[in-house]
């Protein structure tokens, strides 16, 4: 059994670049970090067609940022700029 382990070949994986965080500004992270409620079409990049809130790994936001999405998106669809259920 250990020589059919050893005879296994291994898949290449892609080298994958670090993703930009949307929220950035000409390069440089807003202080403090705020995303304008207003901006639908940011926040609707945020959000997949369902309406739910894509998560960090998908968006390659930071934790800080991906706090300030997460307030501005509520506070989007509390102001009726954005729905709560996509289709």
């Amino acid at each position: 059994m250990r020589a059919a382990n050893k005879t296994k070949k291994r898949r290449k994986t892609a080298a994958r670049g670090k993703k930009k965080d949307p929220i950035f500004v000409d390069g440089k992270r807003p202080r403090p970090m705020y995303v304008d409620y207003k901006d639908v079409e940011l926040l609707k990049k945020l959000i997949n067609r369902h309406g739910r809130i894509v998560g960090r790994r998908k968006t390659g936001c930071t934790a800080a940022s991906q706090h300030a999405v997460t307030a501005a998106v509520k506070r989007a669809r509390f102001m009726a700029l954005l729905p709560y259920v996509g289709e």
